[in-house]
This record gives structure tokens, C-alpha cells and sequence, in this order.
């Protein structure tokens, strides 16, 4: 009968927010598969976990993963770690699961510590819609691209970042997305957490004489739905009346659908284009 795999959340950075469910399973596994035995020891030691350890970490992340999934198949659990929240989120642990799933071993998580999540019910933005990006990319032309999506995104958004890379991530924030109110969050649980809510521009300013410290956690407004209204009602001023139909149709919509439409971002009555557009 094969094995499972569980993914143990790990504390951020308090040790008391590790739950007994999690040092339970880390006693009763066969295999702790850890992203860094010599951080993760540590954390073991603490609870006076004795389990054998196997790193598995974004270098080995593919070749490890059959060997973990070969013992998980001769009946092997095998419990998940990273260095520190939940595995699988901006983490190697993504391949692992996928892994088992085409294998079809069973995949069970244990909830805990999440330094995205902690971030964004600490930061006074929305929580009702938001995206994770994680780090941005370091590749130039990556990073160009995912700044320009981030542009209309509408939800609240959260990323990583580390200190020495905070101020640059800022300028080419504020540069891509304009004036936006953003949260900095750091040292998440642990004795000097810092909760920062202010805007980019003003963040901007103040680490011009402060220096980062820690891993943060950016949590950024996304763009309102009242400007982006806007944003498209300036579009569509530019355009013809028969462009506006034709953007459209070559979307698939038939010619009433269409007019419909145009006639609801003009702020007009569809009466109004049909006799527009139908004028002898």
C-alpha cells in the first residue's frame, strides 16, 4: 500500500505558531524531505523531533522528487518541510505535488503559518480579491512583462522581497503602476515585526535614509475599478463608432450583441448606434 505525502507548515518566525498536528506528523513519517537540513535540524532539536531528514530544494527538485515518489510507492510517508511557512507556495514543493498526482499518491497539507497570507490580513488593503506574485523575476525582459500585466490588475496584490533588492522593486513599482498605497510587512511574528502602510512614493522617500532590514513582504493596492472605467472610456473616445463595433465582432460577438455594448461604454442608448451606424 503506498504512503502520503504530507506538507507541514512551519513557523515564520514565532516557534509557538507551530501546531501539534504538525509535530505529530513529523514524529510518525518515515522521511522529513526539508529544503535545508541544517536550517531544519534546528527546528527539529526544538521539538525533539528524530526523524531522518533528505533535503529536497530548487536543485533537485525533479530528480529528488522520483526518488521520494518511488519510496512514498513501497509504502514510505514522507512529510514536507521548507525553511519556513507553507511548502508549495513560491516554493519547489509545487513539483513534488504534481508528481503524486500523476502518480496518483495521495497529497494531504496540514495548515499553518503562510507569511503571505499573514502579510495581507495585516496590512488594512483589501482581502476579498488578491493575486500572489511572489519574488519578480530577476531576467529583465520577465520582469518588463509581469510589471506590465501587474498594470491593470485590479486585485490586491502580494509579493516577496529581500532587503538589498527593496528599493529597486519600488522604483520599477511605482514606475510600471503610478501612485499606489502599499503595506510593507517584516520580520512577520518574530519580536521586531514592522507593519508599514503607506504609499510608494512615500516608501520611496523613506528608505532613502533608512536602510531594509529583513525579509519584507509587500502587500499592494490594485488598480480601482473606477479608473480603469475610465481608462476605457478614454479609449473608446478615440476610437470610431465603427471601430468600436469591430473591436467586438472580432471578439465573436454578433452585431446587436455588439451595439449593445458599445452603446453601454458610451454611456448611450443602443437606439443612438443602430441609427449611427445605419444611417442611409
Amino acid at each position: 500500500m503506498a504512503g502520503k505525502l504530507y506538507l507541514c507548515a512551519t513557523p515564520i518566525g514565532n516557534l509557538g505558531d507551530m501546531t501539534p498536528r504538525v509535530v505529530e506528523t513529523l514524529n510518525m513519517v518515515d522521511v522529513i524531505a526539508a529544503e535545508d537540513t541544517r536550517n531544519s535540524i534546528k527546528l527539529l532539536n526544538h521539538f525533539d523531533i528524530h526523524t531522518p531528514m533528505t533535503s529536497y530544494h530548487e536543485y533537485n527538485k525533479v530528480e529528488k522528487a522520483y526518488q521520494l515518489i518511488g519510496q512514498m510507492q513501497n509504502g514510505q510517508n514522507i512529510a514536507l518541510i521548507t525553511d519556513a511557512g507553507t511548502p508549495a507556495i513560491s516554493d519547489p514543493g509545487e513539483v513534488l505535488v504534481k508528481m503524486c498526482h500523476e502518480q496518483g499518491i495521495t497529497v494531504t497539507s496540514l495548515p499553518g503559518p503562510a507569511a503571505c497570507i499573514t502579510a495581507l490580513t495585516l496590512s488594512g488593503l483589501s482581502t476579498r480579491r488578491f493575486c500572489f506574485e511572489g519574488f519578480l523575476p530577476a531576467e529583465k525582459k520577465e520582469k518588463a512583462a509581469v510589471l506590465k500585466e501587474l498594470q491593470n490588475e485590479s486585485r490586491t496584490m502580494i509579493l516577496y522581497e529581500a532587503p538589498h533588492h527593496l528599493v529597486r522593486t519600488l522604483e520599477e513599482l511605482y514606475e510600471a503602476l503610478g501612485e499606489r498605497k502599499i503595506t510593507l510587512c517584516r520580520e512577520l511574528t518574530k519580536k521586531f515585526e514592522t507593519i508599514f502602510p503607506t504609499t510608494l512614493a512615500q516608501a520611496l522617500e523613506y528608505y532613502k535614509t533608512e536602510e531594509p532590514r529583513g525579509e519584507y513582504v509587500l502587500v499592494l493596492e490594485g488598480k480601482s475599478l473606477e479608473e480603469k472605467r475610465q481608462e476605457e472610456i478614454s479609449s473608446w473616445e478615440n476610437m470610431s463608432i465603427e471601430e468600436h463595433m469591430a473591436y467586438y465582432e472580432n471578439q465573436g460577438m454578433d452585431e446587436k450583441s455588439a451595439m449593445k455594448q458599445v452603446a453601454k461604454d458610451r454611456g448611450v442608448g443602443k437606439r443612438e448606434i443602430y441609427q449611427y451606424l445605419h444611417v442611409d
